[in-house]
């Protein structure tokens, strides 16, 4: 139930389908990382995390503890890596909920070490992006040793991140440089590196047996479908005269007479106002967003077609995210992460209501 007929639909089935047709596409990969953090880049519920798992995902991964745990609720034995760092007082919990831990360098594995009576591990490499992970060699196979000499840890993979998938030049040099640092790594059963652009620009390395699947679940890559759509309704039209100004500021002024729709959305709901002047659809026609938007509100330009009541799409398909995107001079994730928790999410299977 909600009130402010503002809302977004989420389409489970696209994200199935879109899952399934990325692992036809890229068929030789033993393990399919579904990564679902950040609430499934703003999709949020575990709805949406039964589709990915429905549609080949075979390991999950998350950005903190309390994600993992929220998904472990529902979903009992399926893996979960947690690619940020736990803290070693946080440990045990790990442990009592089989969460797979990252280890990212020899202080962190020497602190948790005799905490863990059975825990699963993953060693994170920095091959270039310098956020997390190792790449002194000689550390690296320290916290190899240790591990594989421990009967509480078991080392289950070993893993790191393309910084810059277009660029083959640079993502080359990672490679090379993750097979120079694991070299004396032997016998790892699992070993990713690409996630979603790397995974469908190149074909997998021999050495690698799974890839981390992230924004292209939800249809950012050829031949794949739309997974959402941010709606909201006219819920006033006012008429400015010429030279009028509009909102906070009254950094919009009339050019001449002007029919303007008041939306129940605002920045609070994650449409920021750098968004002003970007286009919004209303009945398949574009109309652009003017004036400061509110925490609450925004304004639209509209003409004599539209009513109050008519439904307004805030984010229409993916195409139009990368039009959002572009205007705001930032990345599809950021567009797509921004829409805030208090926007109810509509969860759609073949036109059904599952919310």
């Amino acid at each position: 139930m909600f009130y402010r007929n503002t809302y977004m639909e989420v389409y489970l089935d696209n994200i199935k389908y879109n899952v399934e047709q990325i692992i036809k596409q890229r068929p030789n990969y033993k393990y399919y990382f579904g990564v679902v953090k950040a609430d499934c880049y703003g999709h949020y519920s575990n709805k949406v995390v039964k589709k990915i798992i429905e549609g080949g995902c075979n390991y999950l991964a998350v950005s903190s503890l309390e994600e993992a745990l929220m998904i472990r609720k529902d979903f009992k034995k399926i893996p979960i890596l947690c690619l940020g760092i736990i803290g070693e007082k946080f440990i045990d919990i790990c442990e009592k909920n089989n969460i797979t831990v990252t280890i990212s360098n020899l202080d962190y594995l020497k602190k948790i070490e005799n905490k863990v009576t059975n825990i699963k591990v993953h060693i994170k490499i920095d091959t270039g992006m310098h956020r997390l992970g190792m790449n002194n060699k000689l550390e690296i196979e320290e916290v190899y040793n240790r591990i594989i000499n421990s009967d509480k840890i078991y080392l289950e993979g070993v893993y790191s991140h393309i910084y810059e998938a277009t660029n083959k030049k640079n993502t080359e040099k990672q490679i090379n440089k993750f097979v120079e640092l694991t070299e004396n790594l032997k016998d790892i059963p699992i070993i990713h590196f690409f996630a979603s652009e790397a995974t469908m620009l190149y074909n997998k390395p021999d050495f690698i047996n799974g890839c981390r699947l992230g924004l292209i679940m939800y249809g950012f890559g050829n031949n794949l479908k739309s997974t959402f759509k941010l709606i909201s309704e006219v819920i006033q039209i006012n008429k400015l005269d010429v030279n009028e100004t509009l909102g906070y500021n009254g950094i919009y002024k009339a050019s001449k007479k002007e029919l303007i729709a008041v939306i129940p959305i605002g920045y609070a709901d994650g449409i920021i106002r750098a968004n002003t002047g970007r286009y919004v659809y209303i009945n398949n026609k574009k109309y652009k967003i003017v004036g400061n938007i509110c925490m609450d509100m925004l304004f639209v330009k509209v003409d004599n077609t539209i009513h109050v009541g008519d439904k307004v799409e805030i984010i229409k398909d993916n195409n139009h995210v990368k039009e959002i995107a572009k205007h705001l001079n930032t990345i599809e994730y950021e567009v797509i992460c921004n829409i805030g928790k208090r926007v109810p999410r509509i969860y759609l299977s073949f036109g059904k209501n599952n919310s």
